[in-house]
């Protein structure tokens, strides 16, 4: 069974840190590229940032390049995004994705 189950979401003040992650199982993840999307309220979805299978290989929004490092584990199956010098506008529920499949998404408020 193919699932996705990303964590780390939670509340934090402008300027603070986050890190998301998201673990794969039920299938071979790391064949393939995985991506990382957010969306916010009364939004649509969008692209956040990727890494190739081998992680060798990065890409970012232009909205969070410098502030956001997308990276995995192969061994443990396991995709992460370090967030950093968060802003109001990092806001949305942020979801993980590889072929076909999405996680649940992870809740990511940024407020003081």
């Amino acid at each position: 069974q193919v699932q996705l189950v990303e964590s780390g979401g939670g509340l934090v003040q402008p300027g603070g840190s986050l890190r998301l992650s998201c673990a794969a199982s039920g299938f071979a993840s790391s064949l393939y590229t995985m991506t990382w999307y957010r969306q916010a309220a009364g939004k649509e979805r969008e692209w956040v940032a990727s890494i190739t299978s081998t992680g060798t290989i990065t890409n970012y929004a232009d909205s969070i390049k410098g502030r956001f490092t997308i990276s995995r584990d192969n061994v443990k199956k396991t995709l992460y995004l370090q967030m950093n010098s968060l802003e109001p506008g990092d806001t949305a529920v942020y979801y993980c994705h590889v072929r076909d499949y999405w996680g649940q998404g992870t809740q990511v408020t940024v407020s003081s």
